[in-house]
């Protein structure tokens, strides 16, 4: 049949035309662009999948850069701690130098005194001009902010971390559920039966030591208290059955901490016995036994290390509290701020932030309040070097130099074990995300060049045949003669 008022032909030829430009159309889009979703008529479930991974990869590539940044908050931490302590070693052999007294002038020491002076200002000033950003990094600005201390039950608290969560503040209660022993070994004087000569062993050394058989109690204990700094012992009168006596004791608490007495030759005439009145010649003290938080924690001596995921903690008892036979209860204090928080997550949470503590190192922090601090030492003060206090001047600068060693050791693991193991695993997820990405939203040139060869094969082929669906309405003319 032949009809010219509707080219139905024509008409199907048009519509596949256009079906074909349009898929021309957006082969030439997809590869221009490089993207096979442009838009989200192009696939709509893929756009949802893909926006997502593209977020997940952007947050992921953020938290990578705050671990990279995290790890130069460290690394100019640690360098100015590295010249803080090169200070402190140097006052050390100032001290120890200074302690030659039989060779060296009053002048020496007093030009000794003055580098040790310069090195003291020298650790304050780093503490205090050590930056990040702006951020002050060792004058404690980083460290916790604790509340409710007792200082005659915890004579130091060292928060190491904390993770506040949805806390506005941390609370601690440490309970000793067994006091801290000093080593000690008890004798009488009804058991001296002649001259004894002894060699008395602590933690520190030994010495030997001679008794008549006439010495008296008072005249033992002042002559093993005159070799304290060599022992690490002390002796104190005592009264056993009514007879004087006295006791030999660590200095320190602990399992550490020990005493030992032997006799030179050994003829029972220096008899010691342990607390439980047994004939011994050698006693150990005992670690408090203390949970915090319910919880047990590490003792060492009066010493109490604890840490949990929340909650790293160092604390020193005080005797009264936590050594002697009387030395058990609860402390309770409570953390309420502080800390450097480090976002390593793509997710802002708890379990993707790490909280660590960065001490003040001031003159007058490095140290503690059993031994002293560092700040002690300078001229004027309790340890310089004019009061000849040498041994207590030292333990105050081993004190501190622990404290910035262990602070350097703590930072270098946190940066080797937390922040480079994060940023590893990141990149990992980073490339496996991007990749899946790709899969769904990028281009396949191979397939789209193949498509965009079909598309223009069928435009031209479109183009012929709408020119000949057009041309059969011409026929109709020669049936009308024309």
């Amino acid at each position: 049949m032949s009809r010219i008022n509707s080219n139905v032909p024509s008409l199907i030829a048009q519509r596949y035309l256009i079906g074909s430009q349009r898929s021309l159309g957006q082969s030439l889009e997809r590869l221009s662009s490089g993207i096979k979703i442009n838009r989200g008529k192009d696939d709509p479930a893929g756009l949802i999948v893909s926006e997502r991974l593209r977020s997940e990869v952007s947050a992921v590539n953020q938290a990578i850069d705050n671990s990279l940044r995290a790890i130069n908050v460290i690394a100019t931490t640690e360098g100015a701690l590295n010249e803080s302590q090169a200070l402190l070693t140097d006052i050390q052999a100032l001290l120890v130098e200074a302690a030659n007294r039989g060779a060296f002038s009053d002048e020496e020491i007093a030009a000794n005194q003055l580098q040790i002076d310069n090195a003291i200002d020298s650790i304050t000033r780093i503490a205090n001009t050590t930056t990040f950003a702006g951020r002050k990094l060792l004058n404690g600005e980083l460290d916790y902010v604790t509340s409710g201390v007792s200082t005659s039950e915890l004579t130091d608290v060292a928060v190491l971390g904390a993770s506040f969560g949805t806390q506005s503040l941390i609370p601690v209660t440490v309970d000793v559920a067994q006091s801290a022993q000093r080593a000690e070994l008890l004798f009488s004087l009804s058991a001296m039966t002649a001259a004894a000569t002894i060699d008395l062993g602590g933690p520190d050394g030994i010495i030997t030591l001679t008794f008549p058989a006439s010495a008296t109690a008072p005249e033992m204990v002042t002559a093993i208290n005159a070799q304290r700094d060599a022992t690490g012992l002390t002796a104190v009168l005592s009264g056993t059955s009514g007879v004087s006596g006295m006791r030999l004791r660590s200095v320190e608490y602990g399992s550490k901490a020990f005493v030992t007495v032997d006799e030179i030759p050994d003829n029972n005439a220096f008899v010691v016995v342990n607390a439980a009145g047994v004939g011994v010649r050698r006693d150990v003290g005992q670690d408090a036994t203390a949970t915090v938080n319910g919880v047990s924690a590490t003792a060492d001596g009066l010493k109490l290390n604890f840490s949990t995921t929340n909650l790293k903690v160092e604390l020193n008892l005080s005797e009264a509290f936590g050594g002697g036979s009387t030395g058990l209860g609860q402390s309770t204090f409570a953390i309420t701020d502080g800390g450097a928080l480090f976002q390593l997550g793509p997710q802002v949470n708890t379990n993707l932030q790490e909280n660590i503590g960065i001490k003040n190192i001031q003159a007058n922090k490095l140290g503690n309040a059993i031994v002293g601090f560092l700040s002690d030492l300078k001229s004027g003060q309790s340890r310089a070097l004019n009061t000849q206090t040498f041994q207590e001047a030292s333990k105050i600068i081993q004190a501190a130099i622990t404290q910035v060693a262990v602070l350097r050791g703590r930072l270098g693991a946190f940066e080797r074990n937390t922040l480079q193991t994060n940023i590893n695993q990141l990149q990992i997820t980073a490339e496996n995300l991007t990749a899946s990405e790709a899969v769904i939203r990028d281009t396949d040139f191979a397939v789209e060049t193949s498509e965009l060869t079909r598309a223009q094969i069928l435009v031209q082929a479109g183009n012929s045949v709408l020119a000949i669906a057009n041309a059969q309405s011409q026929n109709v003319l020669t049936l009308l003669g024309g």
